[in-house]
């Protein structure tokens, strides 16, 4: 049975689809000849041989979904399906420059981009790679880009806040599924900004164009109203607007400042040097028996675990909280050519949600699990403790986001349990080792039980019943 994936309702170029758990892209009659013409203008050979584009080989015709296909496609799968609200700011300038990257070369092929939203762009062995085969189309002669404001509005806008503002805003995207609306960022953003000469062009006065773009609309139907004639937008001014929105994201740069969480296993009260080597022994030798092909690393921090993972082959989504953390995660990633490692903002007590039209045109982030295994290191407590969920409700959600389980209790004696229960009333008198080993034996065989030597804590190997 054909399932069209999620997101990949609204072209009528054509779509994605599975079909016995293998991936497909029709592409349908009405976009022939830009499909044809992607191919023999050379582009698709440019863009796939730099690893901008996911490479295709063709599929038997009779797999089509609908009989509107003209051709069948099977792509390279990505690994794992981001969002941009998920990804550090480093991650989102670096699809932003790949996206500019990729429309700089499809003008030299006589091509352009027909959109440019950041959901066309994912992240696969370390790098940003661009999936939609379909974004392509004939360069409009004398036309402005028809994917300007929507750059803008996915990419611009968003690494302007983060930068002048707070890294946070990184998450309106979850909200304004289509970009941040320029109007809200001009808003939002400090006078400072305005300084700079990329951003006073293509945000502020942008977004003063369109309201008075809007209000001309409103006013069209009024035939005292006259027509203006606009100029001809030559290639070469499609250049220029290129390189100058391409000097704009380069020059906005946010490094992460220290933080709780950024310096945790420099500053770690919990562990000895020695208890922290035990700790990557036990994790390492947990990974070794379950041999995953795929992690998730829940409260990855910077990945120190994340890579233990990764250097035994698995491929290894590393999620923390901690915008700062997953940002020097990314850099170390970009930095050391890492390709198995994918670091990744999440807050495990309100993850990403189905978002989009009938909540469904991007998924949640139990929809891309199961994963074959879980790292929950130091995690349990911030969420029992510090988010008040039952310690039955974290076992049940980790078994269902992974099959294998390597996780650490962590007693109330900790110093960073300490932390927690400082500010609040200890209400929870099922946090002990009996009550954890009660709620996860529930859901998961115990395979394992080590203490962690030169510390109070316990780790645990476990597999989904």
């Amino acid at each position: 049975m054909d399932a069209t994936v999620s997101g990949s309702f609204r072209d009528p170029s054509g779509f994605v689809f599975t079909r016995d758990g293998i991936l497909y892209r029709q592409v349908n009659r009405v976009f022939a000849e830009q499909f044809e013409l992607l191919l023999s203008s050379g582009l698709y050979e440019a863009l796939t041989r730099e690893g901008l584009l996911v490479r295709h080989e063709e599929a038997d015709p009779s797999l089509a979904a609908t009989p509107e296909a003209y051709k069948v496609l099977k792509p390279e799968r990505v690994g794992f399906i981001s969002y941009p609200y998920e990804w550090s700011f480093s991650q989102l300038k670096d699809a932003a420059l790949a996206t500019l990257r990729i429309q700089g070369i499809a003008l030299e092929h006589g091509m352009s981009l027909r959109d440019a939203t950041a959901y066309n762009v994912q992240f696969e062995a370390g790098r940003p790679v661009f999936i939609d085969t379909l974004s392509f189309e004939r360069l409009r002669e004398g036309e402005p880009w028809v994917a300007y404001g929507q750059f803008c509005r996915h990419f611009l806008a968003p690494l302007a806040l983060m930068r002048y503002r707070d890294v946070r805003l990184g998450q309106l995207a979850r909200v304004h599924i289509d970009g941040v609306p320029l109007d809200l960022a001009a808003e939002l953003l400090p006078v400072r900004a305005r300084l700079r000469l990329a951003l006073l062009l293509h945000l502020f006065l942008h977004a003063r164009s369109q309201r008075r773009h809007a209000g001309e609309a409103t006013a069209a139907g009024r035939t005292d109203q006259p027509k203006r004639k606009s100029r001809p937008f030559s290639l070469q001014a499609f250049r220029g607007l290129i390189e100058t929105l391409e000097s704009a994201i380069r020059k906005l740069r946010w490094e992460p400042r220290k933080s709780v969480w950024s310096a945790y296993y420099d500053e770690a009260r919990s562990y000895t040097e020695a208890a922290l080597d035990v700790k990557k022994s036990l994790v390492a030798e947990f990974v070794e028996a379950a041999r995953p092909r795929t992690v998730w690393d829940l409260g990855a921090n910077t990945g120190p675990f994340s890579r233990i993972a990764a250097a035994k082959g698995a491929r290894t989504v590393s999620f923390d909280v901690d915008p700062a953390t997953v940002e020097i995660n990314y850099q170390a990633v970009v930095s050391e050519k890492e390709s198995n490692v994918l670091p990744l903002v999440m807050d495990l007590a309100n993850p990403s949600p189905g978002v989009g039209w009938a909540n469904s045109e991007r998924m949640c982030l139990s929809e891309r699990a199961p994963a074959d295994m879980a790292l929950a290191l130091a995690l349990v407590h911030h969420l029992a403790i510090a988010n008040n969920v039952p310690l039955e409700d974290v076992a049940a959600f980790l078994w269902d986001v992974c099959t294998w389980l390597a996780i650490e209790f962590v007693p109330k004696s900790d110093p960073m349990v300490q932390v927690l229960l400082a500010s609040r009333e200890d209400v929870f008198s099922d946090y002990t080792l009996e009550g954890f080993e009660r709620a996860f034996s529930e859901r998961f065989e115990i395979l394992r039980r080590e203490a962690i030597a030169g510390s109070e804590r316990v780790m645990y190997l476990m597999r989904g019943r």
